[in-house]
C-alpha cells in the first residue's frame, strides 16, 4: 500500500509540470495576455535555440552560465571552509559565539543590495565584490545551522564520551561533528539557494556576462522570451545544484531517516 502511494507521489511533480505548460500554452494561444507580458512556449524555445546557437551580446550561452557558476562556486566554497568550522566552534564555545553571533544577526536580515554598494566601494565593480556578496548571503544560513545543530546535541552524549576518557578534540570530531551533519547539510542547501537568488543582484552592477545579467539586459529591451528562457535555465540549474548537494548528503549522512 505504501509502495503504491509512494509511486503515485513520484508522478505528482510531472503532472504539475504538464499542467503548468498546458495552461501557459492555452493562455498565450488564446491571447488572454500580451505577448510582451507572457511569451508563448514556442517563442521561448525559439529564443533559447537562438542563444544556444549564436550566443548573447558577444558571449556564448555556456560562457554566460560558467560566469555565473564561477562566482557562485567560489563563494560557496568560501562559505564551506569558514562558516562550518566557525559555526561548530561557536556552538561548542559560548565565548566564540558571543563574538560572532551579533555580527551575523546584524547583517543577516539586510537586503543584499543594501550592503552591495558598500562592497563595490571597497572592492570595485569586478568579480571580487560579487563573490563577496554571494559569500555573505550564504554564510549566515550555514553558520546558524551549525550553531543550532551543536546546541541540540544531547549532553548525555558528551558526558558519556568524557566518562570514557575522550579529550575535547576527540569529542568535537567524533561526537559533535557527526551529530550535526544533518543540520550542516540543511544549512548548505539553504545557503546555495540564497546565493543563487542573490546572483541576479550580484550581476546587476557592471557585469557583461552571466545568466542573471542576461535576464536583466533582456528586460531593458522588453525581450520577455529571453527573460523567460533565462529564468527557466536558472531554475533548472538551481535544481541540479540542490540535487547534487542532496546526493552528497545521502552518501555522507547515510543514517538519516533510518530508525
Amino acid at each position: 500500500m505504501n509502495d503504491t502511494k509512494t509511486r503515485r507521489q513520484k508522478y505528482i511533480p510531472v503532472g504539475v509540470l504538464i499542467a503548468v505548460l498546458v495552461i501557459w500554452y492555452l493562455v498565450t494561444k488564446m491571447q488572454l495576455v500580451s505577448a510582451v507580458m507572457i511569451p508563448s512556449p514556442g517563442a521561448v524555445i525559439t529564443a533559447g535555440l537562438d542563444i544556444i546557437q549564436n550566443g548573447y551580446k558577444g558571449y556564448t550561452l555556456l560562457q554566460h552560465l560558467l560566469a555565473s557558476l564561477e562566482r557562485l562556486i567560489i563563494a560557496f566554497v568560501l562559505v564551506l571552509v569558514t562558516a562550518i568550522p566557525l559555526g561548530l566552534l561557536s556552538g561548542y564555545n559560548a565565548t566564540v559565539r558571543a563574538f560572532v553571533e551579533p555580527i551575523v544577526e546584524f547583517y543577516r536580515p539586510l537586503p543584499p543590495l543594501a550592503y552591495y554598494t558598500i562592497l563595490v566601494l571597497w572592492m570595485g565593480i569586478d568579480n571580487s565584490s560579487k563573490i563577496a556578496l554571494l559569500f555573505l548571503a550564504g554564510f549566515a544560513p550555514v553558520y546558524i545551522a551549525c550553531v543550532s545543530g551543536v546546541l541540540r546535541i544531547k549532553e548525555d552524549y558528551i558526558y558519556g564520551a568524557q566518562t570514557l576518557g575522550a579529550t575535547s578534540r576527540q569529542i568535537f570530531f567524533y561526537v559533535v561533528f557527526p551529530a550535526t551533519l544533518s543540520d550542516i547539510f540543511t544549512g548548505v542547501r539553504t545557503a546555495i539557494g540564497v546565493e543563487y537568488t542573490t546572483l541576479v543582484a550580484a550581476e546587476m552592477v557592471a557585469a557583461v556576462s552571466g545568466i542573471g545579467w542576461l535576464v536583466l539586459d533582456a528586460s531593458n529591451y522588453l525581450r520577455s522570451d529571453i527573460i523567460f528562457f533565462g529564468v527557466i535555465l536558472m531554475g533548472i540549474t538551481g535544481i541540479l545544484l540542490d540535487q547534487f548537494v542532496r546526493l552528497v548528503e545521502r552518501k555522507v549522512v547515510h543514517w538519516k531517516g533510518k530508525s
